[in-house]
């Protein structure tokens, strides 16, 4: 069996849906509250490494392929320098906070580019995390061998199988 005992999995599936609905809510009103994009995406990065933790690598990358998270990735980015050149095209400076009326009292969408700003960052650093966190643990260092080298989880679970049935 994969990953954690049952009861880890179930709680673990239960937490990732508020984990995630926490981090959308930072995101969106980071503008509002203490938040924003970057710490928005770090929460919804976290829910994934939970689910790493919890179901395993695989379990994970069925949910979330590499390939999907890259383009995720790189749509953050792109949206982001395309709202930063929207304020030079609009406002004649280089992320003018130019699409609506902002700073009216007692309108809730009154922060111009800021949300949308900070929806492309929260997509861009929680895809970008998560990448990285996957990426970290494909790979871990076996300090039991002299030459130290890096071995995937797969050669270091066949190999402490191997040792365990010598010690036997």
């Amino acid at each position: 069996m994969k990953g954690m005992s049952v009861i880890v999995k179930t709680i673990s599936s239960w937490v990732k849906v508020l984990i995630i609905l926490f981090g959308i809510y930072i995101v969106l009103f980071g503008h509002l509250t203490p938040g924003g994009g970057f710490a928005g995406g770090v929460v919804l990065a976290s829910s994934y490494v939970l689910l790493m933790l919890a179901f395993g690598r695989e379990f994970v990358l069925k949910n979330l392929p590499l390939s999907l998270d890259s383009k995720l990735d790189c749509v953050g980015g792109i949206l982001f320098i395309a709202i930063a050149i929207l304020g030079v095209v609009f406002g004649g400076v280089f992320f003018k906070n130019c699409f609506i009326e902002y700073g009216q009292k007692f309108n809730l969408i009154s922060a111009g580019t800021i949300p949308l700003s900070n929806i492309v960052i929260g997509l861009k650093v929680g895809a970008s995390l998560y990448l990285v966190i996957f990426l970290l643990s494909a790979f871990r260092r076996d300090d039991s061998d002299e030459q130290s080298v890096f071995r995937s989880p797969e050669e270091i679970h066949d190999r402490a199988m191997k040792d365990e049935k010598e010690s036997n």
